[in-house]
C-alpha cells in the first residue's frame, strides 16, 4: 500500500516536473519517471558490486541487472495489458448499461479489442524495443565470454543510454512540445492552479525516497518469506526479488492506465527497460567478472523471447490489451525453465 500511494504522488509530481523542464509528454514516461524509479535500483547494484567481499556477493549485482529487464519485459507489460483489458471491459459494460443493453459475452469479447494506444504510440514503443533488444543481446553475449578489456566495455553501455536519453528529449519536444494538457493539481499544493517549483521538486524527491525504502523493505521480507515457503535463496532471488524491485514501475503503469494515460504507462515501462539494460550492466561490467551461469543465461533468453514477441505483434499492428497481457506468460515460462536448471 505504501508503494502504491507513494507512486500515485510520484506520477502526479513527475508530470508537473516535465512541464517545468519543458519536456515532451512521452519523455515524462520514458525518461523522467523511468529514471526516477530505476536510479535507486542502480545505486543498489553499484553498492553490491563495489562493496561485496566475495564473488558470490558481487554475483547478486549481476542477478539484479538481469532480473530487472526480465520482470519489466514480462510482468510489467503483462500487468499493464491486464489493467487495460479490465478498464476497457468496464467502459463497454457501462456504455451498454446506459443504453439498456445486457452486457453479453460477445459484446465485451476481447477479440473485438482496439489496439493498445495510437499508431504513434506503437511506433514509439517499437522504437524503444528496437533500441533495447540489440543492447540486451550484447549484454548477454558478454556474459558468455572472457577477455582482458571486457570491463572497459561497460562505458559503452553508459554511452548508449546517454544517446537514448538525448534522443528521447529531442524527439519528444519536437513532436509534442505544442500540446497543452491540463494536469491534475499537485498533491502537495492542491489548491494552486500552478504549483511552486520547489513544491514539485520536493514532492518528487520525497516520494522517490519512500518508494526506494518501501520497495527494498519488501525485498527483504521476501528473503525471509521465501525459505518459509520452502523456496531456496536462489529461487527467491531470481523469481520474486526482481518483481519486488520493479514494483514501482509496475505501480506507475497501473496508475497511469487507471487515469486513461496509456501512452505514459507504456512509455514508463519501455524507458525503465532501457535504463535496466544499460546502467546496471555498465556497472556490472566495470566491477565484476560478468560471467553468466545457466540460470542467468535462461533469464536473458526469456527476456529476448518476450521482446521479440512484442515487436512482432507491434509490427503486425495487432498489439491489443489481451496480447500485451500474454507477455506475463514468459515469466511463467522462465519459472518452469528454472526447475531443471536448479534441480
Amino acid at each position: 500500500m505504501a508503494i502504491y500511494l507513494s507512486c500515485e504522488w510520484f506520477v502526479n509530481a513527475v508530470e508537473w516536473l516535465g512541464e517545468r523542464l519543458n519536456v515532451g509528454r512521452m519523455a515524462v514516461g520514458t525518461v523522467l519517471a523511468a529514471f526516477g524509479t530505476a536510479l535507486p535500483e542502480s545505486v543498489v547494484t553499484l553498492v553490491a558490486v563495489t562493496t561485496g567481499g566475495t564473488e558470490e556477493a558481487k554475483d547478486i549485482g549481476i542477478g539484479a541487472a538481469m532480473g530487472g529487464p526480465l520482470a519489466l519485459a514480462t510482468v510489467a507489460y503483462g500487468v499493464t495489458g491486464a489493467m487495460l483489458l479490465l478498464k476497457r471491459r468496464r467502459e463497454r459494460a457501462a456504455v451498454l448499461a446506459t443504453a439498456g443493453t445486457p452486457p453479453s459475452d460477445s459484446a465485451v469479447s476481447p477479440d473485438a479489442e482496439e489496439a493498445t494506444g495510437t499508431e504513434q504510440d506503437m511506433k514509439r514503443l517499437a522504437k524503444d524495443q528496437k533500441w533495447f533488444l540489440p543492447i540486451f543481446i550484447v549484454k548477454v553475449a558478454l556474459g558468455l565470454v572472457a577477455f582482458a578489456f571486457k570491463p572497459a566495455l561497460g562505458l559503452l553501455f553508459f554511452t548508449a543510454y546517454a544517446v537514448y536519453f538525448w534522443r528521447e528529449i529531442r524527439s519528444s519536444r519536437a513532436e509534442e512540445g505544442d500540446e497543452d494538457e491540463e494536469l491534475e493539481p499537485l498533491r502537495l499544493q492542491p489548491k494552486a492552479t500552478s504549483p511552486a517549483t520547489w513544491a514539485v521538486v520536493a514532492q518528487t524527491l520525497a516520494t522517490l525516497v519512500v518508494i526506494f525504502f518501501a520497495a527494498h523493505f519488501f525485498v527483504k521480507q521476501l528473503d525471509v518469506i521465501g525459505p518459509m515457503l520452502g523456496l531456496s535463496a536462489t529461487v527467491t532471488a531470481l523469481l520474486l526479488s526482481p518483481i519486488a524491485t520493479e514494483l514501482p514501475e509496475i505501480m506507475n503503469a497501473v496508475i497511469w492506465v487507471r487515469q486513461g494515460k496509456t501512452e505514459l504507462a507504456l512509455a514508463n515501462v519501455s524507458g525503465a527497460m532501457m535504463i535496466q539494460a544499460t546502467v546496471p550492466s555498465g556497472i556490472g561490467l566495470l566491477f565484476t567478472r560478468w560471467h553468466f551461469d545457466a540460470a542467468l543465461l535462461w533469464s536473458g533468453l526469456t527476456t529476448m523471447a518476450a521482446i521479440t514477441y512484442l515487436l512482432l505483434t507491434m509490427r503486425a499492428h495487432r498489439l491489443t490489451p489481451r496480447r500485451l497481457t500474454v507477455a506475463a506468460g514468459f515469466y511463467v515460462l522462465f519459472a518452469l525453465g528454472l526447475i531443471p536448471i536448479l534441480g
